[in-house]
């Protein structure tokens, strides 16, 4: 069952009313959805935090992903929403740019690439969600935590796999064997994001895909629509892989540290299994990701690497910012979300 979305502003509002209508009719509705996303656009707002274009952005790429709205299969590939959504990824990935300085680049060989990505995400010394989360947060703010994560992780692994026929030879077997694990190594019961759903349950959630969307601010959007941005275009495969290189190597300590903190709550392995499985999984995907993966793509096409150390720098920022969110709100004391759900009965 697809998720009820509410429309944020003008935008997203137009978008969802096309949907509603057959993709084979062209109609007034997709030509005003485009003059009121111009019209967004002019007045220079930041898509990392515009409620009302990034939950855009979230629905067009949801018409790929599938289960995300309710709407005909045919909308996929229609020119005007394509369009409209270029013009949106271009204002995206150009603050982006902006704001995610590439710095120094290493040698294009795997384990410079390599080196130079561990060196940048063992960079971040500030405050920590996942600490947080081991050590002081209730089990309300716990919860809130899954709600946010959920929008990524009950699709994990599909963003980074659109890269797959996108890359050949050595960077794309490494690609294979990270995501093969990630998709439960052909065991459909060990697929990462049904393990995550087991968790949602077993903490009283909805584990349908999108059933918190309304809940969650446009940040959290960010981080997902990056990735599926990333992946979706070939022109950003460097982006990508540099992407998923971040994320396997930010990994594993802080799953160790949500699962202590569910431990500490009281939860069981229901709940923790998601956790534990990560802490195990992810120090090895780091290491083929780093080398083989980002380091494999360098080697192979050495223009390319500004775009994956972007991509890996761009992982850590808006990932930084939206735990940020998380913990400044739960450190205040309020709630994270924009429609707080309060603890599952």
């Amino acid at each position: 069952m697809t998720p009820r979305i509410t429309p944020r502003g003008p935008v997203s509002e137009a978008l969802l009313e096309a949907l509603q209508t057959g993709p084979s009719a062209p109609s007034d509705q997709l030509r005003r959805f485009a003059a009121l996303t111009a019209e967004a656009l002019d007045a220079g707002p930041d898509l990392l935090t515009d409620e009302d274009l990034q939950l855009t952005l979230f629905v067009l790429y949801g018409l790929h992903y599938g289960g995300t709205v309710d709407a005909d299969d045919e909308w996929e590939w229609n020119p005007e929403l394509l369009r409209t959504r270029r013009s949106i990824e271009r204002v995206f990935e150009r603050q982006l740019r902006e704001r995610v300085p590439v710095g120094d680049l290493p040698e294009p060989t795997a384990d410079a690439v390599a080196a130079h990505l561990f060196e940048l995400t063992a960079e971040d010394g500030g405050p920590s969600l996942s600490r947080f989360l081991a050590k002081k947060a209730t089990e309300e703010q716990a919860v809130e935590f899954v709600i946010h994560r959920s929008i990524y992780t009950r699709k994990e692994a599909d963003p980074h796999s659109w890269a797959i026929p996108r890359l050949s030879g050595r960077p794309k077997a490494a690609l294979v064997e990270v995501q093969a694990d990630e998709y439960g190594g052909g065991r459909p019961e060990r697929i990462h994001a049904e393990i995550f759903g087991q968790t949602m349950r077993s903490l009283g959630l909805d584990d349908a895909y999108g059933a918190y969307i309304d809940n969650v601010p446009a940040i959290t959007l960010a981080s997902f629509t990056m990735m599926s941005m990333f992946g979706l275009n070939r022109s950003l495969r460097g982006a990508i892989t540099g992407h998923l290189a971040a994320f396997e190597m930010t990994s594993s300590i802080p799953n160790r540290f949500y699962g202590n903190g569910f431990r500490r709550l009281g939860h069981s392995e229901d709940v923790t299994w998601y956790y534990d499985e990560h802490v195990e999984a992810d120090a090895v995907h780091e290491q083929i990701a780093g080398r083989d993966l980002a380091g494999g793509l360098a080697e192979q096409q050495p223009d390319l690497l500004p775009d994956i150390v972007f991509g890996a720098a761009a992982c850590l920022y808006v990932d930084g910012l939206a735990g940020l969110h998380m913990l400044e709100c739960f450190e205040a004391g309020r709630s994270s979300l924009r429609e707080p759900v309060g603890v599952p009965a």
